[in-house]
Protein backbone atom coordinates (compact mmCIF):
# COMPACT_ATOMS: atom_id res chain seq x y z
CA UNK A 1 0.00 0.00 0.00
CA UNK A 2 1.06 3.13 -0.86
CA UNK A 3 2.60 5.46 2.13
CA UNK A 4 2.65 8.69 -0.21
CA UNK A 5 0.91 12.03 0.50
CA UNK A 6 -1.94 11.50 -1.33
CA UNK A 7 -2.36 7.71 -0.60
CA UNK A 8 -5.94 6.06 -0.05
CA UNK A 9 -6.45 6.98 3.89
CA UNK A 10 -5.96 10.89 3.18
CA UNK A 11 -8.66 10.82 0.77
CA UNK A 12 -11.61 10.80 3.10
CA UNK A 13 -10.65 13.68 5.09
CA UNK A 14 -10.08 15.86 1.74
CA UNK A 15 -13.41 14.84 0.61
CA UNK A 16 -14.80 15.57 4.24
CA UNK A 17 -13.54 18.67 4.19
CA UNK A 18 -15.14 19.37 0.71
CA UNK A 19 -17.71 18.36 1.70
CA UNK A 20 -18.34 20.57 4.43
CA UNK A 21 -17.25 23.33 3.14
CA UNK A 22 -19.54 22.94 -0.04
CA UNK A 23 -22.10 22.45 2.62
CA UNK A 24 -20.96 25.94 4.56
CA UNK A 25 -20.96 27.64 1.46
CA UNK A 26 -24.59 27.14 0.74
CA UNK A 27 -25.97 27.75 4.65
CA UNK A 28 -24.03 30.99 4.47
CA UNK A 29 -26.08 31.86 1.26
CA UNK A 30 -29.20 30.99 2.43
CA UNK A 31 -28.88 33.18 5.32
CA UNK A 32 -27.71 36.28 3.10
CA UNK A 33 -30.44 36.00 1.07
CA UNK A 34 -32.87 35.72 4.22
CA UNK A 35 -31.58 38.55 5.54
CA UNK A 36 -34.18 41.03 3.66
CA UNK A 37 -37.39 38.63 5.84
CA UNK A 38 -35.56 38.70 8.70
CA UNK A 39 -35.30 42.41 8.90
CA UNK A 40 -38.85 42.90 8.25
CA UNK A 41 -39.67 40.39 10.95
CA UNK A 42 -36.65 42.31 13.63
CA UNK A 43 -38.66 45.93 12.94
CA UNK A 44 -42.48 44.70 12.90
CA UNK A 45 -41.54 42.86 16.12
CA UNK A 46 -40.19 46.56 17.62
CA UNK A 47 -43.36 48.03 16.32
CA UNK A 48 -45.40 45.74 17.99
CA UNK A 49 -44.04 46.66 21.36
CA UNK A 50 -41.33 44.02 21.89
CA UNK A 51 -37.65 44.79 23.13
CA UNK A 52 -34.68 43.74 20.64
CA UNK A 53 -34.38 40.20 22.05
CA UNK A 54 -38.00 39.75 22.06
CA UNK A 55 -38.21 40.72 18.48
CA UNK A 56 -35.14 38.07 17.98
CA UNK A 57 -36.47 35.56 19.69
CA UNK A 58 -39.97 35.89 17.75
CA UNK A 59 -37.96 35.77 14.20
CA UNK A 60 -36.25 32.76 15.23
CA UNK A 61 -39.50 30.94 15.52
CA UNK A 62 -41.08 32.66 12.11
CA UNK A 63 -37.82 32.07 9.57
CA UNK A 64 -36.26 28.82 8.43
CA UNK A 65 -32.84 27.29 8.38
CA UNK A 66 -30.59 28.55 9.08
CA UNK A 67 -31.71 31.96 10.14
CA UNK A 68 -33.82 30.55 12.62
CA UNK A 69 -31.10 28.33 14.11
CA UNK A 70 -28.90 31.40 14.14
CA UNK A 71 -31.16 33.61 15.83
CA UNK A 72 -31.96 31.41 18.46
CA UNK A 73 -28.24 31.11 19.09
CA UNK A 74 -28.41 34.52 19.71
CA UNK A 75 -31.27 34.11 22.21
CA UNK A 76 -29.46 31.21 23.91
CA UNK A 77 -26.02 33.59 24.68
CA UNK A 78 -27.57 36.18 25.89
CA UNK A 79 -29.86 33.86 28.07
CA UNK A 80 -26.58 32.80 29.86
CA UNK A 81 -25.54 36.60 30.05
CA UNK A 82 -23.65 36.71 26.84
CA UNK A 83 -23.60 40.61 26.06
CA UNK A 84 -25.81 40.83 23.18
CA UNK A 85 -23.31 42.85 20.70
CA UNK A 86 -20.81 40.02 21.28
CA UNK A 87 -23.45 37.50 19.70
CA UNK A 88 -24.55 39.90 17.13
CA UNK A 89 -20.89 39.93 15.66
CA UNK A 90 -19.97 36.09 15.97
CA UNK A 91 -22.79 35.27 14.13
CA UNK A 92 -21.70 37.86 11.35
CA UNK A 93 -18.13 36.31 11.59
CA UNK A 94 -19.64 32.91 11.82
CA UNK A 95 -21.98 33.58 8.18
CA UNK A 96 -19.32 35.95 6.72
CA UNK A 97 -21.90 38.46 6.23
CA UNK A 98 -20.56 42.33 6.33
CA UNK A 99 -24.82 43.27 5.82
CA UNK A 100 -25.32 41.11 9.40
CA UNK A 101 -22.50 43.24 10.51
CA UNK A 102 -24.40 46.66 9.52
CA UNK A 103 -27.16 45.13 11.31
CA UNK A 104 -25.13 44.80 14.95
CA UNK A 105 -23.84 48.16 14.32
CA UNK A 106 -27.30 49.16 13.95
CA UNK A 107 -28.68 47.39 17.06
CA UNK A 108 -25.40 48.46 18.86
CA UNK A 109 -25.75 52.56 18.40
CA UNK A 110 -29.57 52.74 18.75
CA UNK A 111 -28.86 51.08 22.17
CA UNK A 112 -26.54 53.37 23.18
CA UNK A 113 -27.98 56.62 21.60
CA UNK A 114 -31.53 55.63 21.82
CA UNK A 115 -34.16 56.25 18.82
CA UNK A 116 -36.49 54.19 17.06
CA UNK A 117 -34.52 51.01 16.10
CA UNK A 118 -37.74 50.26 13.53
CA UNK A 119 -36.82 52.41 11.30
CA UNK A 120 -33.21 52.59 11.45
CA UNK A 121 -33.70 48.69 10.48
CA UNK A 122 -36.07 49.51 7.91
CA UNK A 123 -33.40 51.99 6.24
CA UNK A 124 -30.56 49.15 6.35
CA UNK A 125 -32.94 46.93 4.79
CA UNK A 126 -33.37 49.64 1.99
CA UNK A 127 -30.00 49.64 1.30
CA UNK A 128 -28.67 45.90 1.62
CA UNK A 129 -31.78 45.26 -1.32
CA UNK A 130 -29.86 48.07 -3.25
CA UNK A 131 -26.84 46.57 -2.82
CA UNK A 132 -28.12 43.03 -3.47
CA UNK A 133 -29.32 44.52 -6.79
CA UNK A 134 -26.33 46.01 -7.75
CA UNK A 135 -24.59 43.12 -6.59
CA UNK A 136 -26.75 41.10 -9.00
CA UNK A 137 -26.01 43.38 -11.86
CA UNK A 138 -22.39 43.49 -11.56
CA UNK A 139 -22.33 39.30 -11.05
CA UNK A 140 -24.20 39.62 -14.24
CA UNK A 141 -21.96 42.00 -16.50
CA UNK A 142 -19.25 39.73 -14.96
CA UNK A 143 -19.89 36.34 -16.44
CA UNK A 144 -19.31 37.83 -19.95
CA UNK A 145 -15.59 38.08 -18.79
CA UNK A 146 -15.11 35.04 -16.66
CA UNK A 147 -16.81 33.58 -19.79
CA UNK A 148 -14.20 35.03 -22.26
CA UNK A 149 -11.27 34.06 -19.78
CA UNK A 150 -11.96 30.77 -19.72
CA UNK A 151 -11.97 30.47 -23.56
CA UNK A 152 -8.61 31.90 -23.83
CA UNK A 153 -7.19 30.26 -21.01
CA UNK A 154 -8.22 26.81 -23.01
CA UNK A 155 -8.00 27.84 -26.29
CA UNK A 156 -3.84 27.40 -26.80
CA UNK A 157 -4.45 23.63 -24.75
CA UNK A 158 -6.97 22.97 -26.92
CA UNK A 159 -5.09 24.15 -30.02
CA UNK A 160 -1.84 21.60 -29.27
CA UNK A 161 -4.06 18.73 -28.45
CA UNK A 162 -5.80 19.31 -32.34
CA UNK A 163 -2.68 19.42 -34.10
CA UNK A 164 -1.61 16.43 -32.10
CA UNK A 165 -4.74 14.90 -33.44
CA UNK A 166 -4.65 15.81 -36.91
CA UNK A 167 -0.49 15.46 -37.62
CA UNK A 168 0.89 13.70 -34.30
CA UNK A 169 4.66 14.20 -35.29
CA UNK A 170 4.30 17.75 -35.57
CA UNK A 171 4.70 18.85 -32.11
CA UNK A 172 7.21 16.26 -31.45
CA UNK A 173 10.25 18.82 -31.33
CA UNK A 174 8.37 20.65 -28.27
CA UNK A 175 8.63 17.79 -26.21
CA UNK A 176 12.47 16.37 -27.51
CA UNK A 177 13.92 19.90 -27.81
CA UNK A 178 15.55 21.50 -24.75
CA UNK A 179 14.32 24.74 -26.13
CA UNK A 180 10.82 23.08 -26.78
CA UNK A 181 10.34 22.54 -23.30
CA UNK A 182 11.79 25.83 -22.52
CA UNK A 183 8.99 27.55 -24.72
CA UNK A 184 6.22 25.18 -22.97
CA UNK A 185 7.83 26.18 -19.34
CA UNK A 186 7.39 30.06 -20.67
CA UNK A 187 3.81 29.48 -21.63
CA UNK A 188 2.46 28.08 -18.73
CA UNK A 189 3.90 30.95 -16.67
CA UNK A 190 2.83 33.75 -19.10
CA UNK A 191 -0.87 31.85 -19.08
CA UNK A 192 -0.70 31.59 -15.19
CA UNK A 193 -0.16 35.38 -15.18
CA UNK A 194 -2.68 36.21 -17.71
CA UNK A 195 -5.28 33.78 -15.48
CA UNK A 196 -4.11 36.18 -12.39
CA UNK A 197 -4.86 39.10 -14.16
CA UNK A 198 -8.22 38.22 -15.43
CA UNK A 199 -9.27 36.93 -12.38
CA UNK A 200 -8.20 40.45 -10.67
CA UNK A 201 -9.98 41.99 -13.52
CA UNK A 202 -13.17 40.35 -13.32
CA UNK A 203 -13.26 39.74 -9.47
CA UNK A 204 -14.75 42.75 -8.23
CA UNK A 205 -14.72 43.95 -4.84
CA UNK A 206 -18.09 45.41 -3.27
Amino acid sequence: MSSGPFSSASLPPLVAHLVLKIRAGKRRDKFEDQLGDTLQLLSGGLRAGHSILRAIDAAASESVSPTAEEMRRIITETSLGRDLQASLSDTAERMRSEDFVWIGQAIQINREVGGNLAEVLDQVNETIRERSEIKGHIKSLAAEGKFSAYILMALPVGIVLMLMVVNPGYMNVMFTNPIGWGLIALSVILMAIGGLWMRKIINLKF
